[in-house]
């Protein structure tokens, strides 16, 4: 084994157990399993991007924080802003419903990784944004568990899901 894919054992590993330890309040999804972790690890191994990997694992676990643009706290919209800037050089607007209007609409099943993806817990106004990945997966800043990957095929994310696409060029 060779001290690069040590690493990356490592990574996916570590990624794994903040996974499955990571504790939850309210509107909390189901507890992850070690199938679940799996999952979560496949998907970020798959990633196209090597700089969306190290981005995602840097960030992970990083708390919830309204308003926040930092790793003190980061809120889902300046999350998908800071991802988006480092990642494509793409600038979107600070607000997850200004983000919303800057996409090119798409179905579920055409999304690509770096893919934005609107909810709305609250009501009819989209109040929530995350980043697709692959394989159903994407990563978001949680209000209970801050920033973690999802399985986007739970019942909580696809009631709530109103909007999904790439940024409009």
């Amino acid at each position: 084994m060779t001290k690069s894919d040590t690493l990356h054992f490592k990574l996916i590993f570590g990624l794994i157990l903040m996974m499955v330890f990571a504790s939850c309040a309210s509107r909390r999804p189901p507890v992850k399993t070690n199938a679940a972790a799996a999952k979560i690890a496949d998907a970020m191994s798959n990633l196209k991007s090597k700089q969306l990997y190290r981005f995602i694992t840097d960030w992970t676990g990083v708390k919830y924080k309204l308003g926040g643009l930092d790793k003190g706290g980061v809120d889902c919209s300046g999350f998908a802003l800071l991802l988006e800037k480092d990642i494509y050089s793409i600038g979107l607007p600070r607000r997850s419903r200004d983000q919303a209007e800057t996409i090119r609409e798409k179905n579920i099943d055409q999304l690509k990784e770096g893919d934005l993806i609107f909810f709305s817990f609250g009501g009819r106004e989209v109040d929530h944004v995350g980043v697709y990945l692959n394989n159903n997966y994407f990563v978001h800043s949680s209000t209970t568990r801050g920033v973690v990957v999802d399985d986007l095929t739970l019942p909580t994310y696809q009631k709530a899901m109103v909007k999904a696409g790439s940024f409009k060029n």
